[in-house]
């Protein structure tokens, strides 16, 4: 299955200028899209509702939204209040059923300067032909290292414990007559994960190796609990980064955005790329390409 990550930067090119469609057009082939920093009725991207949108630009996708933030953007129209909801976060679309989904709002600093923002991750269960795995699509913060730090622990400590908390709800409906399950099967709730998006962090750093951990005698270490990074799974090309910037007047090509995937994916990615040169937003796109059609070993997937 082909995965794509990207942050949209709100459909503002590197160009300057706004077009969700370009920002669609290139995602449009991907099985499961990650997108991030989409918003909806902000004045800069003309009000609009971005993530409804961009599910028209990509109907063959179901989609979650997970807003990082919520404020009032409401007007009086004709007498009546027009109840508007001004949401900054991140997306998921998926070719397959989404079958549920919640969104981890982040530990956040208050900072005096620069502004701070409240990040978020969305987390949707989707049941691949492999079995079912959770995909998360997140934003961590930009400024410091010891506040991404702060989110990596929370996400970890909620994969570790996703299959002894179960879904959305479990155990026995003992009260038939309200029909609290719909008539359907408690949902499952895997070990089985994979994080993508933009982490605002560089391989090598605190962050990165608070996510894979440190095994210097055996590199090619993958605990079923744990992490491994997509791209050193499948030795990317040496030209490998996601973001350009001109930091203290020199350019900084740097990987921001990453795909982390569980240690029973170890073995299965294919290849991962970018679209260096895109010009749709101030990222490039992320893809990787992963056996998800292959089902798992009994158990291993920890559902």
């Amino acid at each position: 299955m082909k995965l794509v990550s990207y942050n949209i930067q709100y459909g503002f090119g590197g160009d300057g200028r706004y077009d969700l469609s370009r920002c669609a057009k290139i995602v449009a082939g991907a099985d499961i899209i990650a997108l991030q920093e989409v918003e909806r009725h902000w004045l800069r991207s003309n009000e609009d509702d971005q993530p409804e949108l961009l599910s028209r630009l990509l109907p063959e996708h179901y989609w979650v939204y997970g807003p990082a933030f919520d404020m009032d953007a409401s007007e009086r129209r004709d007498g009546r209040i027009v109840n508007r909801r001004r949401q900054f976060g991140t997306m998921l679309l998926s070719r397959l059923p989404i079958v549920w989904s919640r969104l981890h709002t982040l530990p956040l600093r208050r900072t005096v300067r620069p502004l701070n923002t409240r990040n978020a991750a969305l987390e949707c269960m989707i049941h691949t032909p492999a079995g079912p795995v959770r995909v998360l699509s997140l934003h961590l913060a930009h400024i410091a290292a010891e506040e991404r730090l702060e989110q990596i622990d929370y996400l970890l400590a909620e994969h570790r414990r996703a299959p002894s908390d179960g879904g959305p709800w479990s155990g026995a409906d003992d009260e038939p007559v309200r029909n609290w399950s719909n008539g359907e099967p408690e949902p499952e709730n895997p070990l089985a994960a994979i994080w993508t998006g933009d982490f605002n962090m560089e391989p090598g750093s605190a962050e990165y190796r608070r996510i894979v951990g440190s095994t210097p005698y055996h590199r090619g270490a993958a605990y079923l609990n744990g992490f491994v990074d997509a791209a050193v799974a499948s030795e990317p090309p040496t030209d490998f980064h996601t973001h350009v910037k001109t930091i203290d007047g020199s350019l900084a090509k740097r990987r921001l955005d990453h795909c982390f995937v569980g240690g029973m994916f170890a073995d299965r990615v294919r290849s991962v790329s970018v679209d260096i040169g895109e010009i749709a937003s101030d990222h490039f796109p992320l893809r990787v390409d992963i056996d998800l059609e292959t089902p798992f070993a009994t158990g291993v997937e920890g559902g």
